[in-house]
């Protein structure tokens, strides 16, 4: 009879080979976690926009993406969408930049003034206009019936902030100024959904 041929040691191979592999996974397992919770903590996070008052530019649903690293290299600047905390509400908002320290804010109707200059809207001027032709203002609503700002002035270590649904938006002209510590950082893509991906304008004045 032909003898067998014995291989010694194959079982034992494979099992080592298969244990390496699964150590292995899980190690790159480990670091994309920490990688992810990295980026998260320190560099960028996805937001959802929730509410209608940051309409026309923002929809209720759109996902963006919040640049956390930027204002730990320079102070949030006019016209900047920035997404904060809100302690008492325990949840996070979405406005626009209006004011930063030292500006003094007045909003007469549906005008903006800083440091007693008028100053031009462009990211709400249609919606403005399209308000004043039904005869109303823009800044104003059924739930925020008096809505303009008498000279207030921003203090250090703050901004003011406002959405651009005037008529439709808890900010600054109600629960104050937000403070450096507050603010997570701007928003700069919308990459959901996928047919409005695009990085956000930032106007300037």
């Amino acid at each position: 009879m032909p003898e067998r041929a014995v291989t010694h040691g194959s079982s034992s191979g494979k099992q080592s080979g298969t244990y390496k592999e699964i150590v292995e996974w899980i190690k790159a397992l480990v670091i994309a976690v920490v990688l992810v919770f990295l980026i998260r903590q320190f560099l960028f996070s996805p937001f959802i926009v929730d509410g209608p008052s940051m309409q026309p530019n923002f929809e209720t649903g759109e996902r963006l993406i919040v640049n956390k690293i930027l204002y730990t290299i320079r102070e949030p600047k006019f016209g900047e969408v920035v997404v904060f905390d809100v302690p008492e509400q325990g949840r996070k908002f979405i406005k626009r930049v209006i004011g930063v320290p030292g500006d003094k804010i007045r909003l007469e109707g549906d005008n903006l003034y800083i440091n007693d200059k008028k100053i031009d809207e462009p990211y709400i001027k249609e919606a403005i206009e399209a308000a004043r032709a039904e005869g109303r203002l823009y800044n104003t609503g059924p739930n925020f019936p008096n809505s303009d700002v008498k000279d207030m002035t921003v203090p250090e270590g703050t901004i003011f902030a406002l959405g651009d649904n005037r008529g439709d938006s808890t900010d600054s002209r109600f629960i104050g100024f937000v403070t450096d510590k507050e603010v997570v950082g701007r928003a700069d893509i919308i990459f959901w959904p996928l047919n409005k991906l695009e990085f956000i304008k930032h106007w300037t004045k």
